[in-house]
């Protein structure tokens, strides 16, 4: 959510930054709702202050047994003034916040222009693609010719962008989660394990930004709940309406949780595979700071995200996105994209997003700091670390075998009982 203070002192920078969004200015759209709310709101306060000085005016009179058949005749026709003065104000405030609610994070200021995926920057590049003395396949490919990787059952019972995972397939995809897991919960990880609830209210993915806007982006109960889309709406939920003190800050989480999206919009995109499901596992990442901390700590949580892919030997590469390609809550966003041989392609892997105070106002959460009075608004930050399915389809395509086999990284070979290949169809 905006500060409706900040766009008053400083109209040309919102509407800056909205440009780098690609959208049109709004300040002085949005400063004429606020003039008019605030002439209501001061019109009700004189009308309540009148109506409290006539009122007193009106029991003078009588302790005087004089007639104060007029002045509380006045004192009626405040009552009906001051019930619409007061409609007016929070019709206003709605509209207000109706307004502010839909609109984007503001980009930090070294956020690259741009209007799409062009527009980004490619800032580091780490390891080699392997050179295959062979055609390689795709996961797909490679998974169905074992019968481990299921979208015929998938689709029987639950439809389109489904998959059943067998076997070793499936140990593969666990191991691949607990040697995250491990990993960032490790001293030199930092993050704290949580496991939290996977249907939310309202009020939890309206403070992340995912209401009202993307309501069509997910899945909704009959009695009220929503399937998460990303842990990232728990973890961060875990402060709001919280006031912490400075010295507890940074806060960091991590979980490993199924997520769940209606891929609203994208019709006829990535159906082949797992890439783009309805339900799929990740490993998020979450941190709780202040202003201050913020950027070293989006440093940080993508260098931890990228470690994972390091250790797995995946080869990817790093960019941060142009303001026209960042997700609705974000200041700053480093995508983190895997190389995968059987698409020829770098696919999207990790996305971590420094998203300022923008949540944390959405769900009133603040912290006390060590030095001055009041409290400020914390800083969030979230990232992927990592798309769990998505790290298998790299593990597949990068060390598959001639014979269909793939062997299992190093990493994570005490997670499957010390296998060291997983063995192509049966000829």
């Amino acid at each position: 959510m905006h500060d409706i203070r900040f766009i008053r002192e400083n109209p040309a920078a919102f509407d800056a930054g909205l440009k780098k969004r690609n959208l049109a200015p709004l300040s002085a759209e949005i400063l004429e709702i606020d003039k008019r709310r605030r002439a209501a709101i001061s019109e009700s306060e004189a009308i309540q202050a009148r109506r409290k000085s006539l009122s007193q005016q009106v029991g003078m009179a009588k302790r005087k047994g004089e007639n104060a058949d007029a002045l509380m005749a006045e004192v009626a026709g405040l009552e009906a003034s001051l019930k619409k003065g007061e409609a007016d104000a929070a019709e206003l405030d709605a509209e207000l916040t109706r307004r502010l609610e839909v609109l984007p994070n503001l980009p930090f200021d070294d956020v690259p222009n741009g209007t799409d995926e062009t527009g980004n920057v490619e800032i580091r590049r780490v390891g080699s693609q392997r050179n295959f003395s062979f055609a390689p396949k795709d996961h797909v490919a490679l998974g169905e010719a074992t019968g481990e990787m299921d979208f015929a059952a998938a689709g029987r019972m639950s439809g389109a962008r489904f998959v059943v995972m067998k076997g070793r397939l499936a140990k593969l995809e666990r191991a691949i989660a607990q040697f995250m897991l491990d990993l960032h919960t490790s001293e030199e990880g930092g993050y704290t394990e949580i496991n939290p609830p996977l249907l939310v209210r309202d009020s939890a993915v309206y403070g992340v930004g995912q209401l009202p806007k993307f309501a069509e982006d997910m899945f909704h109960t009959e009695n009220g709940f929503w399937l998460i889309p990303t842990a990232e709406v728990p973890l961060t939920n875990l402060v709001n309406d919280q006031v912490l003190d400075e010295k507890q800050l940074p806060l960091r989480y991590t979980a490993f949780t199924p997520c769940f999206r209606s891929e609203a919009g994208a019709a006829g995109k990535d159906t082949r595979g797992i890439i783009r499901q309805h339900q799929f596992p990740k490993v998020e990442l979450v941190s709780i700071t202040t202003p201050e901390q913020s950027d070293e700590e989006h440093q940080r949580m993508t260098g931890r995200a990228e470690e994972v892919l390091k250790r797995l030997g995946l080869p990817f590469r790093t960019i941060v996105l142009c303001g026209g390609d960042m997700g609705f809550g974000a200041r700053k966003t480093f995508d983190i994209e895997v190389w995968l041989p059987g698409q020829n392609a770098y696919r999207e892997i990790s996305s971590c997003s420094n998203c300022g105070e923008f949540q944390a106002r959405r769900m009133n959460a603040r912290f006390r700091p060590k030095e001055g009075k009041g409290t400020r608004f914390l800083h969030t930050l979230n990232g992927s670390g990592l798309a769990v399915g998505r790290t298998l389809v790299a593990v597949l395509e990068n060390y598959q075998n001639e014979d269909g086999s793939v062997t299992v990284p190093e990493a994570l070979r005490s997670y499957m009982g010390g296998l060291e290949t997983i063995p192509g169809p049966k000829k």
